[in-house]
């Protein structure tokens, strides 16, 4: 029997994936990969662990956090081959992180609540990249470390938080819905016959920030706010196909207004 029988949890993984990165006897598939090509893979089984927490599907969770726990070796398996550093260089930087940043746990600090906790641990992530001495002057930004790749709806709202952390936020969420209707104004006057893609798209996308920015006020997280949303229509534009379905119709044979009837049919049976 093959090492990667032998032990158990972490350890065991470890070999495996050492074993499949192996250019003799190795699989073909994992020994091509690099970061680059992994990347995506990882940005994908963070999204399932998410899902599967939507849904409450906690035998799935055990799966899917398996899914994503295999992209940290991998990651640490292709740095390790590299030269680079290796799985306990990243669990114990983690834990060093984590003990740094918790001084009220493994210090004599005193926190008493969680959004104390929460100031206290951007602050200390901002003297991090602070005394880290990379990055420069982009560093000392109240904006430094938002990740560029972070998908734009958590991107604005994470640059937003940051905004907020050093004063510059609204006062209020009747604040923002005034500067949404002032948005939705500015689309309405580029939306003429004609209209320049470029300035459509900078407007929408300044409508879309100001809706993250109310969802911020409402203290609201958009991006849950958005999967309901999806989830939503999903259910209902279903419900509305089975309906036609069953009268016999469809929905490529049906008028607009039919369509429109009948989905808000499935809204009244909600």
């Amino acid at each position: 029997m093959g090492s990667e029988a032998q032990g158990s949890g972490i350890d065991r993984l470890l070999d495996i994936m050492a074993r499949l990165r192996d250019p003799d006897g190795g699989c073909p598939w994992d020994v091509e990969q690099d970061f680059a090509s992994i990347a995506p893979h990882t940005i994908e089984e963070a999204y399932e662990v998410a899902d599967a927490i939507e849904r409450q599907d906690m035998v799935g969770l055990v799966d899917e956090l398996g899914d994503l726990l295999l992209q940290v070796v991998f990651h640490a398996q292709m740095a390790r081959e590299a030269g680079l550093f290796g799985f306990d260089d990243v669990a114990a930087a983690i834990c060093g992180k984590l003990v740094r940043r918790h001084p009220h746990v493994f210090g004599d600090l005193k926190i008493d609540d969680a959004e104390t906790q929460t100031m206290a641990w951007e602050e200390l992530k901002a003297d991090e990249r602070s005394n880290s001495g990379a990055g420069g002057k982009e560093a000392t930004s109240a904006l430094a470390g938002v990740a560029v790749a972070l998908p734009a709806l958590t991107r604005a709202l994470k640059l937003q938080k940051r905004a907020a952390r050093v004063g510059f936020d609204w006062d209020g969420p009747a604040d923002v819905v005034d500067k949404l209707n002032e948005e939705i104004g500015e689309l309405r006057a580029e939306m003429v016959p004609g209209a320049d893609p470029a300035r459509l798209t900078d407007e929408v996308g300044d409508l879309l920030f100001t809706c993250v920015n109310l969802a911020r006020a409402l203290k609201i997280d958009p991006e849950t706010a958005l999967r309901h949303a999806n989830v939503k229509f999903e259910t209902r534009f279903r419900r509305m196909e089975e309906m036609l379905t069953t009268e016999g119709a469809t929905l490529e044979g049906t008028s607009l207004a039919e369509k429109e009837a009948h989905w808000q049919r499935t809204k009244a049976g909600e």
